[in-house]
């Protein structure tokens, strides 16, 4: 069995890019660092290292063997803080990955509701895109992804993780369905809409403006389906940035309510696209029951999206 100490050396060296570094991270003197990597290769009877100038690279065998590392340290430093939390030991510490717009909108209701129920309640928050989330959480570094969809499909499907060959990415996962949310088309407020029942080919000569790569990806199929192309000019994660860029006449975009109710531009008009959801997710990873502090905080999430709003 591979020693874990010498594992996490590993990692060290692959994540900060020397021995140096690693040394510095860990806390450890150099020449232990790289004593642990020598018996590392020992162990697996592989280089894992080789020298690049001055410095050290970690070799095909030596990444893969770190990417893999970095999982089960995940997994183990997770468990010991479940069962440090289930003992009494510390206090609960939770650490939630979420989309910048839930992070704007779901996260500070569910954390405030949090404090007065569980002010022992140590949560963490971790700004990330599904795809990364997702990665996060298998890996152990979070105990909950919130993630969105554009289908109510399984997980593996449009969210960035079904491109592991032989991996069932959707093994151990668990999701809950918080919200299934309105997508609207957003135009200057300036311009006027041609007609009552918005249709996307109507803005087939219009710029536009595209989101994350997934959200790209599902904006290009829904003007294909429309029977054009989008022509885009601009592409920014920033759902603000969007809304400014939208309300100074330089394209068009498409936005969940989510990012409505984050922060809304009072240059921009709104129309709702009809058949057209987005599906927001909590996930969490492993058998049942979870600890005490993810239950509180997946019916915290539930309960703050479930929340009466006003329309976006």
């Amino acid at each position: 069995m591979l020693d874990v100490t010498r594992l996490r050396v590993l990692v060290a060296v692959a994540r900060y890019g020397s021995v140096t570094a690693a040394a510095r991270a860990l806390n450890y003197a150099q020449p232990s660092v790289s004593h642990h990597l020598a018996r590392l290769e020992s162990e697996t009877g592989t280089k894992l290292v080789q020298r690049a100038g001055r410095g050290i690279r970690l070799t095909d065998a030596g990444r893969l063997l770190a990417e893999r590392a970095a999982e089960v340290i995940g997994r183990l430093d997770a468990a010991e803080n479940e069962l440090a939390a289930y003992t009494g030991l510390r206090a609960g510490r939770l650490r939630l990955a979420a989309f910048p717009s839930a992070l704007g909108t779901i996260v500070p209701a569910a954390a405030a509701f949090l404090r007065g129920v569980n002010p022992g309640l140590d949560l963490r928050l971790t700004e990330a895109e599904p795809p990364e989330a997702l990665r996060m959480l298998r890996a152990g570094y979070v105990d909950v992804a919130l993630i969105f969809r554009h289908s109510p499909d399984p997980v593996s499907v449009d969210a960035g993780l079904d491109d592991e060959e032989n991996v069932d990415v959707t093994e151990g996962l668990r999701e809950r369905l918080l919200l299934d949310e309105p997508v609207y088309l957003i135009t200057s407020a300036r311009e006027a809409c041609p007609s009552d029942v918005v249709d996307l080919s109507q803005y087939a000569r219009h710029r536009w403006i595209a989101g994350c790569d997934r959200c790209r990806a599902h904006l290009i199929a829904q003007c294909t389906t429309a029977g054009f192309t989008p022509k885009i000019a601009f592409t920014t994660d920033d759902f603000v940035a969007v809304q400014a860029l939208v309300a100074a006449d330089l394209g068009v975009s498409t936005l969940a309510a989510l990012c409505l109710r984050a922060a809304r531009h009072p240059g921009i008009r709104t129309f709702a696209l009809p058949d057209t959801r987005r599906y927001v997710y909590a996930v969490r990873y492993g058998d049942p029951p979870d600890p005490p502090a993810v239950t509180e905080v997946m019916d915290a999430l539930q309960a703050a999206a479930e929340r009466p709003r006003t329309a976006e």
